[in-house]
């Protein structure tokens, strides 16, 4: 039977600061998420806590929270306690707000909190999961669900929450492998923009009384300079412009965004490793459905959507077509041109050994940590690289101001 939805958005839940007595007798105190007084208290009874002082947490002036956004890790963790608290035999509704109203994020928890709420008047948890789609996507949802309709919430949790933090991990040592060189080489430009335009000014002035022809390289340096000077807000403007203008393109035109997904897998070493990740993630998403009891053409389709490359996407779904179709998948992903002939071969002794999911997970393994060595070897070779280039633009700005000085010096 299908259940009425409001078109009034639910209430969001109160903050109540706490204190009581414990089975111990023992003073605790605490915060707990409610609709109500009568509501909070009954939470506090059903954990053995005999309620005192309770009184509503004020809310901050003109709206301001300082409660943090929920963020994929907070998705993690939260993920891997509900599947530790399942396996320990505690009542999946006790779970969730055991986990909400321990929670140090006040988003968090409100969220949880109506989780729980949904839960307790007979909602499924995939149901109520769905609500959230901002922070459950639907391959989230469909695993909770597999897990409800067999009856193995806790085991399904469990590879979810290891499917989540794997997933996390390897987006951090992508973020990783990125950053560092993007920082350092902003840095570069921000110290050689202060220097050609407040610095090199200084020794123009200088020159100016030199009355000499200066060097070529000093006088290249200089034109820079005053360009800088006189047109850096056109320069920043078109930094900033550019950076807008790439995000809101590569937001709304799904062609555009292919064809970046395309050249980047096409960047020395860069590529190399985004292409290592893509096969991580692909394999690890298809064991972790297929061992849920998901059908291989949905689970194909569901790597496709977490694949997080274009190339790859296109792949995955002509992979799922030709599946349909009656064909055996390590053949199907051959010929897509795209994978590895380790990960190949070890689909197809997956496929006659019946443990298809089993070698997927093992290639998830193999490439995570071939990510994680490439990942090491990137920083370690950019390193000097980028010394290399900042010990170029910087050094060469120094010597072309004091080329002039060493000209004077030899006429002397």
């Amino acid at each position: 039977m299908a259940i009425a939805k409001s078109s009034k958005a639910p209430k969001e839940p109160d903050i109540f600061l706490w204190q009581g007595v414990n089975r111990k007798g023992k003073k605790i105190n605490g915060e707990l998420s409610a609709n109500s007084l009568l509501e909070l208290k009954s939470q506090l009874r059903k954990q053995g806590i005999t309620p005192g002082r309770i009184k509503k947490k004020a809310k901050p002036l003109f709206g301001m929270s300082g409660d943090k956004a929920i963020i994929p890790m907070d998705i993690a963790v939260f993920t891997r306690q509900v599947a530790t608290m399942l396996g320990a035999g505690v009542p999946l509704v006790q779970t969730i707000e055991m986990i909400g109203s321990g929670h140090n994020n006040g988003n968090m928890r409100k969220m949880l909190a109506d989780i729980g709420h949904k839960l307790q008047s007979g909602i499924p948890l995939s149901d109520c999961l769905r609500e959230h789609p901002k922070y459950f996507d639907d391959l989230y949802c469909d695993l909770v669900n597999s897990g409800e309709q067999s009856g193995s919430l806790e085991t399904i949790y469990d590879r979810i929450a290891t499917y989540k933090e794997k997933a996390e991990a390897l987006k951090s040592k992508i973020k990783k492998a990125m950053t560092y060189p993007i920082a350092v080489l902003v840095i570069a430009a921000i110290v050689t923009s202060i220097l050609l335009i407040f610095v090199v000014p200084v020794f123009q002035e200088i020159f100016a009384g030199f009355g000499a022809e200066l060097p070529a390289f000093t006088l290249f340096v200089i034109a820079i300079s005053e360009f800088m000077q006189a047109y850096w807000y056109l320069g920043l403007a078109g930094i900033f412009g550019g950076i807008y203008l790439f995000k809101q393109t590569h937001l709304k035109s799904q062609k555009f965004r292919d064809s970046v997904d395309k050249k980047i897998l096409k960047i020395p070493v860069i590529g190399d490793l985004l292409k290592k990740a893509t096969v991580a993630r692909y394999a690890r998403t298809l064991s972790t459905t297929f061992a849920a009891g998901v059908p291989l053409p949905d689970a194909l389709e569901s790597a496709a959507g977490a694949s997080g490359n274009a190339v790859f996407r296109d792949a995955i779904l002509e992979i799922r077509t030709e599946v349909v179709s009656g064909m055996q998948m390590n053949l199907a992903m051959r010929n897509c041109n795209i994978f590895p002939d380790m990960v190949i071969q070890m689909v197809a002794i997956g496929e006659e050994s019946g443990a298809v999911d089993d070698m997927l997970a093992k290639v998830a393994t193999v490439y995570e940590q071939q990510v994680d060595d490439a990942v090491d070897g990137l920083t370690a070779l950019l390193e000097p690289m980028i010394m290399a280039i900042l010990g170029v633009v910087i050094g060469g700005l120094i010597i072309a101001m004091y080329l002039p000085i060493f000209e004077i010096g030899k006429i002397v």
